[in-house]
């Protein structure tokens, strides 16, 4: 078993930034894709950024130009730059590590609480 350990949530103003990492107990480069998601109640969880093996990312249309994600193979860590925050971006941001080709596998971390308010 995996372990993911998310860390950097906190609560921040409006226009501000904070940097999410995640570290794995098992070294990142044998997941294909890292991850991030976030969750509000009642609402599913959804992808805010991932990046793959070779470097290649992806962000939903709501974050682009304001996050950025990154990963750290020596470090076993991958990091979510926030910038210029919003109320909208409060949630509790997961980190996912998959493998998706055999043996596949899928690892998410405990989650950590991010609050964008004045």
């Amino acid at each position: 078993q995996v372990q993911l350990v998310e860390s950097g949530g906190g609560l921040v103003q409006p226009g501000g930034s904070l940097r999410l990492s995640c570290t794995t107990s098992r070294s990142i480069a044998g997941f294909h894709v890292m991850g991030w998601y976030r969750q509000t109640p009642g609402n599913e969880r959804e992808l805010v950024a991932h990046i793959g093996s070779t470097g290649s990312t992806n962000y939903a249309d709501s974050v682009k130009g304001r996050f950025t994600i990154s990963r750290d193979n020596d470090k076993n860590t991958v990091y979510l730059q926030m910038n210029d925050l919003k109320p909208e971006d409060t949630a509790v941001y997961y980190c996912n590590a998959r493998r998706i080709l055999p043996p596949t596998e899928e690892y998410w971390g405990q989650g950590t609480q991010v609050t964008v308010s004045s």
